[in-house]
């Protein structure tokens, strides 16, 4: 695993997704109605309690206009940046790192 700085605090895209409802000035209720999602589903994707999935993905993009596949990539971003901060997964990663070392020819 690199040795890199990652000094920024990674964006959920339920972050992104927050401040497109406010530039339009769309409120949580109206929005989560209008894709006929339950209100505390799109309260905690907000929150960035929630992943956006493949399927709420195609919604945002029917309702905003927005491709689906980049609110994928912006989960899949975040979710590989929490991924490589997270303390378990750092050290399985360097035990793999040294067992496999020999496979890397």
């Amino acid at each position: 695993m690199s040795k890199e700085l990652r000094p920024y605090k990674p964006t959920h895209p339920g972050e992104v997704l927050k401040d497109e409802l406010l530039s339009r000035k769309i409120t949580q209720k109206k929005f989560a109605e209008s894709i006929s999602i339950p209100y505390t589903e799109l309260n905690e994707v907000l929150n960035s309690k929630r992943p956006i999935s493949a399927n709420l993905a195609l919604m945002l993009e029917a309702a905003l206009g927005i491709k689906a596949y980049i609110w994928i990539n912006m989960q899949s971003r975040y979710d590989l940046e929490m991924a490589r901060r997270d303390k378990s997964c750092k050290l399985k990663i360097e035990e793999i790192q040294k067992v496999c070392a020999g496979f890397l020819l």
